[in-house]
């Protein structure tokens, strides 16, 4: 790889646009510490559309990059878009394929896959913006999950209009705040127990890191402002439940087809059973994010993390 000019492709358009930059920014600090050629692209906001879409093809051939690395977080990095992009361009990207892409992306379709592989998922409906302006009874989802319910947009990352709620105004309100994201939205019950994530990188599970946050749940405060949530690397489980819980998160992983490296996030619920909540094919890149605090428990520093995922890159 260094011999090859690598484009690091971070911002965007979505709404994780400055987590995009920070891993894009980290990423790039760690190639250029391993004499790795590369170009910071930074892909401007706006809305993703067909000159979106070619105003990104012409910053990539401006560029002149053999590789890309995606460090895009959220629509047009995630979803698929940007990977179909590169894929027609011949330009070879790390991380998973459009297709697997788009899948793990869409937490209703990712969901369907896990259920057909057998892996454990929470009981949960879809709701859609029709449906719901028709006029609809929110009680029914109490009454079929119980006290506690999950609202979250099929699409989208960092935990952006996602909120856990335990009445009918609050849910309501959760709803309209969701429908800002998506116009599919899940709804689950919510699983008391401890939240974990299994990183994955070449295709083998990495050291489990529990997550403790100070808040309700690993909210978007949580996960991103300093002191709000602490972390035990790797996770203090039974051993048995340990890799067990392992085993889940990489057969998500292939369940998905995601290639090389992910993220799966896990509520071990206080019963002992592991419920995957979703595979997160771009995990955020950076020194302190959840996959490089793994990688290094197994002895893999932040640089050559970041050079395993490079070496990786396929079409």
């Amino acid at each position: 790889m260094k011999t090859k000019r690598i484009g690091v492709l971070m911002a965007g358009p979505s709404s994780e646009r400055e987590i995009s930059i920070k891993s894009g920014t980290a990423v790039c600090r760690a190639l250029g510490s391993k004499g790795v050629d590369y170009a910071a692209l930074e892909l401007m906001p706006g809305p993703n559309n067909n000159g979106y879409r070619d105003s990104t093809a012409e910053l990539i051939r401006e560029a002149k990059i053999d590789t890309a690395f995606v460090a895009l977080h959220g629509e047009f990095g995630e979803d698929g878009g940007v990977q179909e992009l590169l894929e027609e361009m011949n330009i070879p990207h790390t991380g998973s394929s459009s297709r697997a892409s788009k899948i793990a992306m869409n937490k209703i379709a990712a969901k369907e896959v896990f259920k057909r592989s057998s892996i454990p998922v929470a009981r949960h409906d879809v709701l859609n913006l029709e449906r719901f302006k028709k006029g609809f009874d929110v009680k029914v989802y109490f009454k079929a999950f119980g006290k506690s319910v999950v609202v979250k947009p099929s699409n989208g990352g960092s935990s952006i209009g996602l909120n856990i709620v335990n009445n009918e105004k609050d849910l309501l309100a959760a709803i309209e705040d969701a429908f800002k994201y998506d116009d599919k939205l899940l709804i689950e019950e919510y699983i008391p127990g401890r939240e974990i994530t299994v990183g994955i990188i070449e295709d083998r599970a990495l050291p489990i890191v529990e997550i403790v946050p100070k808040r309700k749940f690993f909210d978007f405060t949580a996960k991103y402002q300093k002191g709000m949530t602490e972390y035990i690397v790797p996770a203090e489980i039974e051993e048995k439940t340990y890799r067990f819980c392992q085993d889940i998160g990489l057969s998500a992983h292939k369940a998905l087809s995601a290639r090389s490296f992910s993220r799966v996030d896990i509520i071990l619920g206080k019963s002992g059973r592991p419920v995957v909540l979703e595979v997160n094919t771009i995990p955020g890149l950076t020194e302190t994010s959840l996959l490089p605090k793994a990688a290094k428990a197994a002895g893999i520093s932040f640089e050559d993390l970041c050079l395993k995922i490079l070496e990786s890159a396929s079409w």
